[in-house]
């Protein structure tokens, strides 16, 4: 029996297998999770996706474009309808524009700085209130989020900015949902190989540079978010909530 056994979990943002949401769903399955599962719409990525689940055969997959409040309305309904209930919720979406990423911020427009915030951001937020209804019993929530929140990091220009709105987010979602017994906490990753990291310009040498100024001289093991997420949709982490978490070796605490 895993610590997980009987829980019911819906994971939003697995791309393919090097996102950090698939390495906490695996983290999830071995200890004995029931998850459900979106994707985005489009054949190839519902591909991906059903090739990667395969094995584990969920009993909800559903597309979710969640620009689109109607999407996101039946996701939580496919998830109602199979399980009545929801124990927890990981949400690792981001997107912006590549155009926006690889321009100065300064130079960011309104309908890119728009589009990024609202699915990056919003998203979250979105989420969180359709899944209340669902955790009658309490529950545990989280995001991911990146060092670049925090500190400038050359490359990384709008989706720092959403990042940060992430993480504050976090704190006000925490402060509503707490006495409905929900938790909502975060992840800062450390930089990862990921579909999204392709975008950002210079994501070698930064990986490169992170690797060599953490205090554990190495770059995150995708195991060790996995980890991370079970900790902080666990019980072990019931009297936490609205935090930001960084599992990134200690990049995050140098000043050089």
């Amino acid at each position: 029996m895993g610590m997980f056994s009987g829980k019911i979990g819906l994971v939003m943002g697995v791309a393919n297998d090097r996102s950090i949401a698939w390495a906490i769903s695996k983290a999830l399955y071995a200890e004995g999770a029931e998850l459900a599962f979106t994707h985005l719409p489009g054949p190839s990525s519902k591909r991906r996706v059903m090739e990667l689940l395969a094995p584990h055969d969920p009993k909800v997959v559903v597309p979710c474009n969640v620009q689109n409040d109607e999407d996101i309305a039946q996701v939580f309904d496919a998830v109602r309808n199979t399980y009545g209930r929801l124990d927890f919720l990981v949400h690792s979406i981001a997107f912006a524009p590549p155009q926006e990423l690889r321009n100065p911020y300064v130079e960011m427009r309104r309908a890119g700085w728009h589009l990024a915030m609202d699915i990056s951001v919003y998203s979250l937020v979105a989420a969180c209130r359709a899944a209340v209804p669902l955790m009658t019993d309490g529950g545990s929530i989280i995001t991911l989020s990146y060092y670049g929140g925090e500190k400038v990091i050359p490359g990384y220009n709008v989706m720092g900015v959403c990042k940060a709105a992430l993480e504050h987010s976090v704190r006000y979602l925490a402060w509503d949902l707490g006495h409905q017994h929900i938790r909502v906490n975060c992840i800062s990753a450390g930089p990862l190989r990921t579909l999204s990291s392709a975008g950002i310009a210079g994501f070698s040498k930064l990986h490169k540079h992170a690797a060599q100024r953490s205090p554990l001289d190495r770059s995150v093991d995708p195991k060790e978010l996995g980890a991370a997420g079970l900790y902080l949709l666990g019980d072990l982490s019931s009297g936490v909530t609205g935090e930001t978490i960084h599992v990134d070796c200690g990049y995050s605490i140098a000043g050089l």
